[in-house]
């Protein structure tokens, strides 16, 4: 029987933080949380929880976050990785869904997919997010072989066996691009499953110059070339081929 670890990252999610553990000890008993910082009650309200938390002393970012993860599966022995967002726009509910897809024998990486199917009860994103994820994600696919339609959903199952190869450091908001680079580079197995696309607080934030749009698709472009100059010897001959903004971009120089 596969051994499971459901982990969550959070930075000041007092708002949601009880709820969400609540709701997703129903359907998980190995939880791990990090807690990137935080500088509201959510270190007191994690006290409170039977979880296991992993506390930065000063917030490091979403991708140093998935590496702690990755890593502390990879020592406890975990045969899967599990992880979702504490912001209620992933729904505990689902986790079943990704526990029965794994038990199969096909994939290294299940990955939540907010556009696999439509539904009539989906959220409008924010125009600006999907413009860069549909930019992106095409992106990826032209390059790396790859069919995502949403390359940036952090519900996701990870088989620590796969992913433990990979050489992870990317430390914000761009870590999804190393990863898939770097997945495609290792030939991992990947498979996309459908998950309800929920946008329930529009407001929220990146924090600090990702917020403006121009500058978020500047730095997910410049991570993504970084990555597919630094594997370029284990991709595709369409990885570092003329096409797109990326190309064109001296970003890509």
């Amino acid at each position: 029987m596969n051994r499971v670890l459901l982990a969550i990252p959070v930075y000041n999610e007092e708002r949601y933080l009880d709820r969400v553990i609540s709701e997703v000890r129903r359907h998980a008993s190995d939880i791990l949380v990090i807690d990137d910082g935080s500088t509201d009650r959510t270190p007191l309200l994690l006290a409170s929880h039977p979880v296991e938390v992993i506390r930065h002393a000063t917030n490091r970012g979403y991708g140093r976050s998935m590496q702690d993860m990755m890593r502390w599966a990879d020592v406890d022995s975990y045969d899967w990785l599990i992880t979702m967002d504490c912001d209620e726009q992933h729904e505990p509910a689902a986790i079943p869904m990704f526990v029965e897809a794994l038990r199969g024998d096909d994939a290294d990486v299940i990955s939540g997919s907010r556009y696999l199917l439509s539904a009539a009860s989906d959220d409008a994103p924010p125009p600006d997010r999907r413009s860069i994820n549909a930019t992106i994600t095409a992106e990826i696919n032209a390059r790396l072989g790859l069919g995502l339609t949403d390359s940036f959903c952090g519900f996701k199952a990870y088989r620590i066996s796969a992913v433990k190869r990979l050489d992870l450091d990317v430390d914000g908001y761009d870590f999804p691009m190393q990863f898939w680079v770097q997945a495609a580079a290792h030939r991992l197995r990947i498979r996309e499953v459908p998950v309800r696309l929920i946008y329930n607080d529009p407001t929220r934030t990146f924090g600090g110059p990702l917020n403006d749009a121009t500058v978020r698709l500047e730095t997910y472009q410049r991570t993504l070339c970084r990555e597919l100059r630094r594997c370029a010897d284990r991709l595709p001959r369409e990885a570092l081929s003329e096409l797109g903004a990326l190309a064109t971009s001296r970003r890509c120089a």
